[in-house]
This record gives C-alpha cells, structure tokens and sequence, in this order.
C-alpha cells in the first residue's frame, strides 16, 4: 500500500472478532478501535480510549495491510468517537481492496470518509450533529433508565424511515431495563432489541 501518502491515527486496539450488536451482529468483522473522545459517557465500558496521547499512532497503510491479512470483509471502525479524525485515506484504502466500512459514531462531529453502513449511537452528554441523522442507516439508543426510551423516541423523528432502530441495555443495567424494553418493543415494533452478544460469548 505504498501508492498514497500515509496517516497516523491514534489506536487503542485492533482485533478480528465478530460484530456483537446492532444490524451486523454475528458477522466476522475486523475492529479498529481509535483513541480519543471527548463525549464522556459515564457508563462508557472503554474509558480507556478517551485520552488520544496514551495510545501509539499507527500508519493507515499499516491498519490496512493487517486488515487484509486477517481476510475479512468487513471492518468496523469505532473508539472512542472515530469521527474526530479525518477518515478519508483509511476508508479509501479499505475500498479500494474491497472491504465493506462501518463506523459507530456519537454523531457529535462531521463524518470525514466513505462509509458503507453509518451506525450512530447518540449520546446526552456531546449532541449529534444534525447532519448527522439523515447520514445513519442504523440508530441504536443505549438505554440505562426509562427516560432513555423517552428520549429515543424523540430522535427516531429525525432520522430516515428506512434506518434501522435499535433499543439497547446499558449492560451495568440490563437486568433492570430489559424487561422494561422487552414490553416496549413489544408496543412499539418499529423498535428491535439489541444486545451485546459478544459479552455473553465472553469474545472481544
């Protein structure tokens, strides 16, 4: 991949695995998860990717080739909240060898890339931009407490009919809301449950 000038991206983890949650949940995805956020979720389960400067920067070219290696066909590109960094090298390049892109985004900044499924997950504490809703193909809500569903309902308005919505249990809390939720959806079908399965699986 010596044919475009490089990036340095700030990463705190990469692994191949399967997507747990959401539309892609029990797909072989390969996961680059970069450092740094500024949302500051407090039931956030990876606080140890908001500081970027603990992290080494890793050559786009380098995350490519690794991806290729690994032989999937997806990768998804999380945090931290990715959509701080200009993404357009890594999601070309990732194109052009033909791999499908999805990225879990707050929606709190501009999406910078080429993405083939935008997932975006919303958060009280940093807003989402609104550009940001007609961009998603999937809305999942983390919910910890009933207002959430509240909540929820009142950004489902802003996002295309076609997206997907996803209702999911903060996972300190799913044995409180999921019986909540599970009355819910059963009421509001256009709502379907999600959960981290990879966590039941005891996978990354």
């Amino acid at each position: 991949m010596s044919d475009f000038n490089d990036q340095e991206l700030p990463l705190m983890e990469e692994f191949y695995s399967l997507q747990g949650e959401g539309f892609y949940a029990g797909r072989p995805a390969y996961f680059i998860r970069l450092a740094g956020c500024d949302v500051g979720c407090h039931w956030c389960d990876v606080k140890e990717s908001w500081d970027a400067n603990k992290h080494s920067k890793v050559l786009v070219s380098e995350l490519v080739q690794r991806v290729l290696k690994s032989g999937t066909g997806l990768v998804v590109i999380t945090g931290g909240e990715p959509a701080m960094y200009d993404l357009t090298l890594l999601t070309e390049s990732l194109r052009s060898a033909g791999t499908e892109i999805a990225i879990e985004t707050s929606g709190a900044y501009s999406l910078k890339g080429h993405f083939d499924w935008v997932c975006l997950s919303p958060k009280k504490f940093k807003m989402p931009l609104e550009e940001n809703y007609k961009k998603a193909h999937e809305l999942k809500m983390i919910i910890f407490n009933k207002h959430d569903l509240v909540w929820a309902e009142e950004l489902k308005q802003k996002i295309n009919s076609s997206s997907k919505r996803y209702l999911q249990p903060e996972w300190d809390k799913r044995d409180e809301v999921l019986p909540i939720m599970l009355d819910y959806v059963k009421k509001n079908t256009e709502w379907t449950i999600s959960l981290q399965t990879h966590k039941y699986l005891n996978i990354p």
